[in-house]
């Protein structure tokens, strides 16, 4: 089968493998159909993705065809149509037995830490699959960057009482704001890319946008949701922000931002410490989350949101490229003249 493999930073190679063989009673073999392409991908093309080693195989956005299933099966068969949650937890750490399978402490992402899904064929467990009748692979292919910010929201508790904070509307930003919404939040935006706020705005409906291209504070902040929301919070700041930059700078002004009692969610990382003002994040006693992943029944509530019209990805995936094509044009979405929201790559 054709692979994709990215031997090291900016370098892709097509290699020939065989095709995966001798399936585990618990595992299946599912075929390629559609890739997203993440901004972990990205960084991974740049040599700045962290916990990363080359040659690696990328790809963890998958929308697949079921071809041959294990012994071991109750719920998937050949012929379904399915997205793929592609973290290879252990099962039998601490955090695997409590049920957070998502940063369980021998984690083995597709695409990151293993050999992901930019290949014709890939066995995977089948636990790991989750499948719909009505979903095209294209949508498949989206439910797992949505998961991320489905998961980040889940954790922070969002209610329709929050005033939610998004900073940095890339994919993983649209994604929180997606759910943020659907809580019923108030929900603003801070990015520097006029173009990705009025996308979140229109498609998303995001309550306010705030531009940081020309710099920003805190009572800039405050002045702009005031004025926004005519008045209604009276220059109160917002009870929950969550920080989807992966900018070490961004990270650390997101404490000035949140709300006396709020809570502060980073779901972009980088390499690198993080370093706050101590007394500030005591005197406002503010709850500092890291999301990681998602969890399986993310995977199952995005799957019915979008089968029931709730969730439209279609405005999403603003480029596509086939499999072939793919190393000639990856470089040109890394351009931000692109305007890339999601890349989609068909097989």
């Amino acid at each position: 089968m054709k692979t994709l493999r990215l031997e090291e930073p900016e370098v892709f190679k097509f290699i020939e493998q065989d095709q995966p063989s001798g399936l585990e009673p618990h595992e299946a073999l599912i075929k390629i159909k559609n890739i997203g392409i993440c901004g972990t991908d990205y960084h991974a093309f740049r040599g700045k993705q962290p916990f990363f080693s080359y040659p690696r195989v990328l790809g963890h956005e998958l929308g697949a065809e079921v071809v041959a299933v294990g012994e071991e099966n109750d719920r998937i068969k050949v012929g379904d149509k399915v997205t793929v949650e592609p973290y290879m937890n252990c099962g039998a750490c601490q955090s695997c037995k409590n049920g957070k399978g998502n940063c369980c402490e021998n984690l083995q992402v597709l695409g990151v830490h293993t050999h992901g899904g930019m290949c014709e064929y890939l066995k995977v467990p089948m636990h790991k699959l989750h499948a719909s009748k009505s979903l095209s692979f294209e949508q498949l292919a989206v439910v797992e960057p949505l998961s991320i910010g489905a998961h980040a929201v889940q954790r922070a508790g969002v209610s329709s009482e929050d005033l939610v904070l998004v900073i940095g509307a890339g994919p993983i930003g649209l994604s929180v704001i997606q759910f943020a919404k659907l809580t019923g939040a108030t929900v603003a935006v801070l990015d520097i890319n006029a173009e990705r706020l009025a996308f979140a705005q229109e498609q998303l409906k995001a309550d306010i946008l705030l531009d940081g291209s020309q710099g920003f504070c805190t009572e800039i902040l405050r002045e702009q949701l005031e004025k926004s929301l005519n008045g209604e919070f009276m220059g109160l700041l917002p009870t929950v922000v969550f920080d989807a930059t992966g900018n070490p700078k961004s990270m650390k002004n997101a404490f000035n931002y949140v709300a006396f009692g709020g809570k502060l969610v980073f779901v972009g990382l980088f390499i690198g410490d993080v370093i706050f003002d101590d007394p500030l994040f005591h005197r406002r006693e503010i709850t500092l989350f890291a999301s990681r992943n998602s969890l399986p029944q993310d995977f199952t509530n995005i799957i019915e949101l979008m089968e029931n019209g709730k969730i439209d990805i279609k405005p999403w995936i603003s480029h596509r490229a086939k499999f072939d094509d793919l190393p000639e044009i990856f470089n040109h979405w890394l351009d931000p003249e692109s305007k890339v929201i999601k890349a989609m790559v068909s097989l």
